[in-house]
């Protein structure tokens, strides 16, 4: 009796997934206990967050791709209704109105666009697949843009480069041609000019501080400064668990959410980012299988823009604490302190079990 109610606890979770993530966690919790000066109750704060995360992974492994797929249109209105919501009402903190007050607690409606997007957009493809046609693109970019300019409005151009990156993942594994991105690509550089004018001043000098971070290095460009000594710091081999110098000298910022990567590469090299990196293509390898092996339309686009997004992740945290990119908080998925954040990449990982569970045992 014992063995079979942990067959039925088991049998949602895709054991390559689980691992994968799980080592992720574990590098993360390490990196974590080194970022906050050996402070264990951040770890165990964490560790509570993803007690909570694989919780409701394991719940949603168990909903069919079928119920899903009805969950869409609601989630995305909810979430458009909320962010809406907040444009009005929202509460102002550090700048940005990005949380809505609901009486117990406060929430962040854009997080919930991260799930909701990807969903509207595959449900959206999957009624038109028969008679899809130019302009079905047109309307799921009209989708796309709405919430993601709410967001951007916030500001949280985080969040929106997030946001808008899973439903352009969508639109482009529905078939949309080249040579419509092509002029998509070019007609972006051209507006580049209009997109500056509408940026606000602190976005401007994040763009600024990407070419020249010793404009203002006591300023604007401290965050790159510091984070990219401590990642070149860090050599081959790494400094060693616990004896990051610019981590436990409190020169890096954020060093326990946004820039945690740069606390791991000054601790553990070359190689520790090397098996970071493993991981993540490891992980995104086995998504993009489930994904060809969705049984539906609707399951194949959402788990193909729900793993590209962990590379979207991976990719921007990485790339804005090398200094490649600008600064735009994104936390580094499964290694950043954070609840809410964990959890949105708990539910896309509980969603491709569920596609992998509920996949075709014989192709067709």
């Amino acid at each position: 009796m014992i063995e079979r109610a942990l067959r039925r606890i088991i049998s949602p979770i895709d054991a390559t997934l689980m691992w994968l993530v799980l080592a992720l966690l574990g590098l993360g919790l390490l990196t974590l206990y080194s970022a906050t000066n050996e402070n264990p109750s951040r770890v165990l704060a964490q560790f509570g967050n993803i007690c909570v995360a694989i919780l409701l992974m394991w719940i949603v492994a168990q909903i069919p791709p079928q119920t899903l797929m009805r969950f869409a249109p609601p989630a995305y209105i909810l979430g458009l209704l909320l962010l809406i919501a907040v444009a009005l009402l929202g509460d102002v903190r550090n700048g940005a109105r990005r949380w809505l007050n609901v009486g117990v607690t406060s929430i962040q409606p854009s997080e919930i666009m991260k799930i909701a997007m990807p969903l509207m957009l595959a449900w959206y493809f999957q009624k038109r697949e028969a008679v899809l046609g130019l302009a079905d693109y047109g309307v799921a970019v009209l989708l796309l843009a709405v919430p993601t300019a709410l967001i951007a409005r916030q500001p949280d151009l985080g969040t929106a480069v997030l946001v808008a990156s899973a439903g352009c993942y969508v639109i482009y594994l529905a078939g949309l041609s080249w040579k419509i991105i092509a002029g998509i690509i070019i007609s972006g550089l051209a507006s580049m000019p209009l997109v500056w004018s509408v940026l606000h001043d602190y976005q401007r000098r994040r763009i600024l501080t990407l070419v020249d971070p010793s404009g203002d290095p006591l300023g604007s460009g401290y965050h790159i400064i510091q984070s990219t000594i401590a990642v070149g710091s860090g050599g081959i081999t790494g400094k060693g668990w616990l004896n990051g110098t610019q981590t436990h000298l409190e020169f890096i910022p954020e060093r326990a959410t946004d820039f945690i990567f740069a606390v791991y590469s000054e601790e553990f090299g070359l190689i520790g980012n090397f098996l970071l990196m493993m991981l993540y293509l490891s992980l995104i390898a086995r998504g993009l299988m489930i994904a060809a092996n969705a049984p539906t339309f609707f399951a194949r686009l959402l788990a193909g823009s729900i793993v590209l997004s962990f590379f979207t992740y991976a990719f921007v945290n990485m790339g804005m604490v090398s200094g490649i990119l600008p600064v735009v908080g994104v936390p580094l998925p499964m290694i950043s302190y954070g609840g809410t954040a964990l959890v949105t990449l708990f539910l896309g990982i509980g969603i491709l079990m569920s596609i992998h569970r509920n996949r075709k045992l014989v192709q067709t």
